[in-house]
Parts: structure tokens; sequence; C-alpha cells
């Protein structure tokens, strides 16, 4: 279990590779490890650390999330993703990529192993299976 240290202005949360904390996540070929930000901030947000071994082998799918907004930083591997405006980034490790919430997207290609940073505010974000937008093939 993550240490949590609790003041009077809140907690603090120290997540270490010992104390590492797993939890299900949106993907079944994805490991998610917590890192206790949900209980430290009350629900206002929340920070973990997605990584998978095997690559992406198909799109997700046109999908938003109900949040207000999702922060990425890639730290190993890559991520292809292409956004309801057009754009297409390819997310490399140094990287960041913020997604305001309701922004539909769709993942189209991941590297074989990845590992990243993903904040999202409030903690509970939902995933919302959408339609294509029109005009993006």
């Amino acid at each position: 279990m993550n240490d949590v240290v609790e003041t009077t202005a809140g907690k603090l949360a120290h997540a270490t590779l010992e104390n590492a904390t797993y939890v299900t996540g949106r993907r079944s070929f994805f490991k998610y490890r917590d890192l206790g930000v949900t209980d430290a901030t009350g629900g206002k947000m929340r920070a973990q650390v997605t990584s998978a071994t095997q690559g992406l082998g198909e799109p997700t799918g046109w999908h938003y999330h109900v949040c207000d907004h999702q922060l990425v930083y890639m730290l190993k591997g890559w991520v292809d993703l292409e956004f309801e405006d057009g754009t297409k980034v390819h997310l490399m490790p140094g990287e960041s990529l913020m997604i305001p919430g309701g922004m539909r997207h769709n993942e189209t290609g991941t590297a074989d192993e990845l590992e990243l940073l993903e904040v999202s505010v409030p903690a509970e974000m939902k995933t919302v299976v959408c339609d294509q937008p029109t005009g993006i093939r």
C-alpha cells in the first residue's frame, strides 16, 4: 500500500516501487499502478503509471473521457493518437499531451513495450464510446 501521511491541509502520498498498488483500468492489456493521489486529494485528481508489454493490436476506437483534463507524459515507448480536429500525435518519451475532457480521440497504435504517467482531474474519469467524427479517415 502507498504511504500516506495526513496533515490539516490534506494528505501527502509517497508511492514507491516497494509499496506499489495496482488497480483495474480501462484496458485489459495495460497494468495501472496507482500513485495514491486520488486518496490524498479526496478525489480531486488521479495519477497512475500505465505500462504494457504487448502492443496495441488494433485501434481502441473513437471515445472521449468525462473529466476536466487528462495529462499524459510518455516515459517509455510510444503511442499514436488521432483527434476529432484531425490532429495526429506520435507521443514519444519525454513528451506530454494534455487532452481536454470531452475531446474525441482514438489510440491507433503503441510500441510493444510502453510506460506513461497519466494524471486526470478529477480522479474519476469515465470513458464514453462515440462515433468517428465526420471528415476523419
